[in-house]
């Protein structure tokens, strides 16, 4: 039986600076299954599923059976710890976004806000009913906060409405950009109080009487991830399926918070999976008679790439060491997702240049990888909504508006 180095050197050999070794030999255990399965099972259709914008079959079944909120072999020399590491939930989502950008977003909205709305906003009652069900993947859920007209805005600018009547809530207005929402079972969905004008949350369902939702086509990126349109009219929500403790926008920005490291994660294995993709191709593509790989302009940009993706890793570990505390930072998070997601940027193009002509052509990784990247820097906070809460913190003063 290989040892956990052996493991470790098979993985993750881009992790120059050996950061992987801090993972328990438990966890490299799981980490070695999660990437055996998407390697056996989705690795030669998953271009085809990004060209057909469609879902592999069973990954979501599949994730939920590898059970990676709570396998044992996460709690290996951990006992009495509660959930698993933070370093592991890096590297969960580094492995996974390596492989494909927009199954580890799949994988985030529903492990990430999704869960989390339960987690934070929901009574006792409803952690104990939902988030075992969520967790084991039994059910499937999402993330309804950014509207037609409202993203980068929403602290101040929600339009959807809940107006309350009796022991009934009415809830009106519309969503868009909600990863999931077709195939979720239970939905957090966020609205105004006509009364209060304070957000409120609520758990919907997509078969609802009122609740129509449609797919946004023709995406150049996340192509496998289904983006929906929630069309709400006159949706009548019972009070017991309201989120008991979503009751302002400081408690819907704790999920927010709450997740944007694990976009700063994604980020991080993005890059390793283009700087994967275009070793792939340097070593088999020739011109001029040999390997492109054994041009020096070529290094050069691989290892400019590797350079990326090394400082992407140190800060998402120190970012996941400083979680693993209790430390969690907004502006800790919002400048690991803003430079990691302007790296990723950077190395998607210089692979992509490399590969040339072929590099446009979706039969290969690199084309996937860079697309996706576009979505990456944009959505959790984009590049400029990062920049303005590091920019706060370095000022003391707010340029928001």
């Amino acid at each position: 039986m290989a040892t956990k180095d052996e493991l470790l050197k098979e993985l993750y050999p881009e992790d120059l600076l050996n950061v992987s070794k801090e993972l328990t030999e438990g966890e490299v255990k799981f980490l070695k299954q999660l990437n055996d399965l998407l390697e056996s099972k989705y690795r030669d259709s998953i271009n085809d599923h990004w060209i057909n914008a469609t879902i592999p079959e069973g990954f979501f079944e599949e994730m939920g059976k590898l059970d990676y909120f709570n396998n044992p072999l996460l709690f290996e020399g951990r006992e009495g710890a509660r959930m698993a590491s933070q370093m592991f939930q890096f590297f969960l989502s580094y492995t996974v976004a390596r492989f494909d950008v927009s199954l580890v977003t799949l994988l985030g909205v529903h492990q990430g806000l999704g869960h989390n709305a339960f987690l934070f906003g929901g009574s006792k009652e409803q952690v104990a009913h939902y988030i075992p069900k969520l967790q084991s993947h039994e059910l499937r859920t999402c993330f309804a906060l950014t509207e037609p007209e409202h993203g980068s805005d929403v602290a101040g600018g929600l339009e959807t409405t809940a107006k309350r009547e009796g022991d009934k809530w009415i809830i009106n207005g519309a969503k868009k950009w909600i990863g999931g929402a077709n195939v979720s079972d239970v939905i957090p969905l966020f609205a105004v109080d006509v009364e209060t004008g304070k957000p409120k949350g609520f758990i919907i369902r997509p078969e609802q009487e009122g609740v129509d939702i449609d797919i946004i086509e023709n995406k150049i990126a996340l192509r496998i991830v289904p983006n929906a349109n929630i069309h709400l009219k006159d949706v009548v929500v019972e009070e017991a399926d309201r989120l008991q403790n979503i009751n302002s926008f400081k408690d819907i920005a704790k999920i927010l918070y709450s997740t944007r490291a694990g976009v700063a994660y994604m980020a991080t294995g993005a890059m390793a999976g283009a700087l994967r993709a275009t070793l792939d191709y340097v070593t088999k593509r020739k011109q001029f008679g040999k390997e492109i790989s054994k041009y020096q302009l070529i290094q050069e940009k691989l290892a400019m790439m590797q350079g990326n993706l090394s400082q992407a890793i140190t800060l998402s570990a120190q970012l996941a060491r400083m979680q693993e505390k209790g430390e969690y930072d907004e502006v800790a998070t919002s400048t690991a997702k803003m430079m990691n997601a302007l790296r990723l940027r950077e190395s998607v193009a210089m692979g992509r240049g490399i590969t040339g002509g072929n590099g446009i052509l979706a039969e290969y990784d690199i084309a996937r990888f860079f697309s996706d990247a576009e979505a990456v820097y944009t959505y959790e906070g984009t590049h400029e909504i990062n920049a303005l809460v590091i920019g706060r913190a370095l000022t003391g003063d707010s340029a928001f508006i």
